[in-house]
């Protein structure tokens, strides 16, 4: 063999002795805030995808249900659609007998009978609840009897709403049913299949060109010389950029070779949004990355050296728009570094959350009974312990929708298991609530109420803020005790006082303050070409109804601020659908459109969404509720005074709603 000659061998032996040493190594805290004030660590745009390419990908813009889901009312068991009150005292010394329509209704058959007094049609799960019944009956509480003409006989009296889903339940239309920045899991899918929605707005994944530098480095399936290795560090890197949200983009295993390595840079930097190498990052005469990219565009580099170990190597730099990575050579440095720098920026492009733990402790606020004998599996919203009794921590609020909701998983954080051998959860209980999917912090703002279009919109404008929140529908006045209770941060509210004629603020308790939301017309919601609502005031068109005795109304529940407005209209009269109490607005509206009913009390915003007549009532006013200890807390303080941004105006405009004092 052949020696080199001696001015050749002497200049590589000087050039490899001659370490070039780092730009200057900066602490972990500096490479991070250089690293960050250069390269934004925000969602990319969007881009719209079919619904079976959405799984895995972040929500670009708040998703609106545009249908009801279910959206009509629906038996929740085989059985029979009653009229509650014709079901009252029944028993098994004296059953009601029933007689039965002459129609059946299976799932996706409409309903052509009305259900009258002392009549039941038969129903089965998922069926569509008939005109007059507003309760079901399971087969297994009758008994069938053929003579003198078929029916039942009912030993068990049903109250109203008894197995009925209502219109609406579970997403209302115009309701924002998933937030930008969701994760889109199956459970998310689920629910925009619900909707019918067949393309979603998602941030567009960040493209990571992945290279490995080194002469030493072959690729795993190939033979392995003397003196090489196989390049893991590509693999691992690759793997986790898929597993964070990116799309790795392979640019293979190039030699050190200043030449070879500034075409796949430059190669790389053309098409990708980061680009991450691994290895060339010493002070050896063979690491040539960062003399690379001290040649590219500005700002070059940023940070070369950390004071970390492992990881002392890492090369943090930015090509034009471009930024690089360059990760120390061995394989735990090389990972170390990535999760610690790369990994964060990864996931905001692709708008995922930062890495969480997978558990987490928290109280049930208030006691949950269970069936002994079965373990339950609670599905629960995590929220900061906000009154001062529970100490440091979280809140477990399960969610209460039941096994036909979608959206249960989705305003889920995690669940919990009540083990079978216990009849309940009690109060103050603390839980460890295992995380669902996206490894999430819990929000910073809990609103609980009263649903509201506007307040969706005014969640849009907080998630631009860099505020998130969380919003769960219980009613105005379970808004108002979950506030006081300490399980959230806001109650939504609309409650008349009927002795003092004002809204809301009859109802704070010392602690509590009011901030002022936005007035919402309410009137009686009818079809249009009904006659008998076509002239006069709201108060004269009900009075007329009620008086002929034939008109079939749907009220609301107790405790919505509507119900003391349909209180007043009926001056205490029963009437045909006065058990039958929806929770929202949209079910009332849903109720009238499908001929179930004739007149409700809803919004002007909804009948308008259904086409509805409307007569007006009163303009309420939607307010919010908070602890007055706590107006200061930024999340809180951002919410007060986007109530006051002109920002929100336009929205609320055209939802047809006004400004409070």
């Amino acid at each position: 063999m052949t020696a080199p000659p001696a001015d050749s061998f002497l200049a590589r032996l000087a050039a490899a002795s001659r370490q070039e040493q780092f730009l200057a190594v900066a602490s972990r805290d500096e490479a991070m805030a250089r690293w960050r004030a250069a390269v934004p660590h925000a969602p990319l745009p969007p881009e719209t995808v079919p619904l079976c390419e959405a799984l895995g990908r972040v929500l670009a813009a708040d998703i609106a249900s545009p249908i009801d889901v279910p959206p009509f009312d629906r038996a929740l068991v085989d059985g029979f659609a009653v009229r509650s009150a014709d079901t009252e005292g029944a028993s098994e010394a004296d059953p009601r007998r029933l007689v039965l329509n002459r129609e059946i209704l299976a799932c996706g058959v409409a309903p052509a009978l009305t259900v009258g007094p002392g009549t039941a049609t038969p129903i089965a799960t998922g069926g569509v609840l008939p005109r007059g019944a507003d309760a079901v009956v399971m087969i297994e509480a009758t008994e069938f009897e053929d003579e003198p003409e078929p029916a039942i006989a009912l030993a068990q009296a049903a109250g109203p709403g008894r197995f009925v889903g209502y219109a609406g339940a579970d997403m209302a239309r115009g309701e924002t049913v998933l937030r930008r920045a969701t994760l889109v899991t199956a459970r998310e899918i689920g629910m925009l299949a619900a909707c019918g929605l067949a393309e979603v707005p998602v941030v567009r994944r960040p493209r990571v060109a992945v290279l490995s530098t080194g002469d030493e480095l072959v690729a795993p399936g190939r033979p392995l010389g003397p003196a090489r290795l196989y390049d893991s560090n590509g693999a691992i890197v690759a793997a986790s950029v898929t597993e964070n949200g990116g799309v790795a983009v392979p640019g293979g295993i190039v030699r050190d070779d200043e030449a070879a390595l500034q075409a796949a840079l430059e190669t790389a930097l053309a098409s990708a949004d980061l680009v991450v190498l691994s290895g060339g990052t010493s002070k050896g005469a063979g690491d040539v990355s960062h003399r690379i990219l001290s040649r590219l565009s500005e700002p070059g580099i940023l940070v070369h050296g950390v004071a970390l170990k492992p990881g002392k190597p890492l090369c943090l730099a930015k090509a034009g728009d471009v930024p690089v990575v360059v990760l120390p050579g061995f394989p735990t440095s090389a990972m170390f570094t990535f999760h610690e720098f790369v990994v964060p920026l990864i996931r905001a492009l692709a708008g995922l959350p930062a890495r969480e733990e997978e558990t987490v402790e928290a109280r049930l606020p208030q006691r949950l009974p269970s069936e002994l004998g079965r373990t339950e599996y609670v599905m629960a919203a995590l929220s900061r312990a906000t009154d001062g009794k529970g100490g440091e921590g979280f809140v477990a609020l399960p969610l209460a929708k039941g096994s036909g909701a979608v959206t249960a998983f989705s305003q889920a954080d995690g669940f919990f298991a009540v083990p079978a051998n216990r009849a309940g959860i009690e109060a103050g209980e603390t839980l460890l609530v295992s995380r669902i999917g996206r490894a999430a912090r819990p929000p910073d703002l809990m609103i609980v109420g009263s649903h509201c279009l506007g307040l969706d919109r005014l969640v849009g404008h907080l998630a631009a803020r860099g505020v998130s929140a969380r919003t769960l529908w219980v009613g105005s006045a379970g808004g108002l005790a979950a506030l006081r209770r300490g399980e959230c941060d806001l109650a939504a509210m609309h409650l008349l006082d009927p002795e003092t004629g004002r809204y809301n603020a009859p109802y704070l308790t010392p602690g509590l303050a009011l901030a002022p939301g936005w007035r919402r017309l309410q009137g009686v919601v009818f079809r249009r070409g009904d006659a008998r609502f076509a002239s006069g005031s709201a108060e004269g068109a009900v009075a007329g109804v009620l008086s002929e005795g034939e008109a079939v109304m749907v009220n609301r529940n107790t405790g919505a601020g509507t119900r003391a407005l349909v209180e007043g209209l009926l001056n205490g009269a029963r009437p045909a659908g006065y058990w039958n109490q929806p929770r929202s607005h949209n079910a009332v509206a849903a109720a009238v459109a499908q001929g179930r009913a004739d007149w409700g009390v809803a919004i002007r915003t909804v009948a308008e969404a259904y086409g509805l007549g409307f007569l007006p009532l009163t303009e309420e006013h939607y307010d919010f509720a908070y602890r007055e200890s706590r107006r200061d807390e930024p999340a809180l303080a951002t919410f007060l005074a986007l109530l006051d941004d002109p920002a929100l105006a336009p929205d609320l405009a055209a939802l047809g709603f006004t400004r409070g004092d």
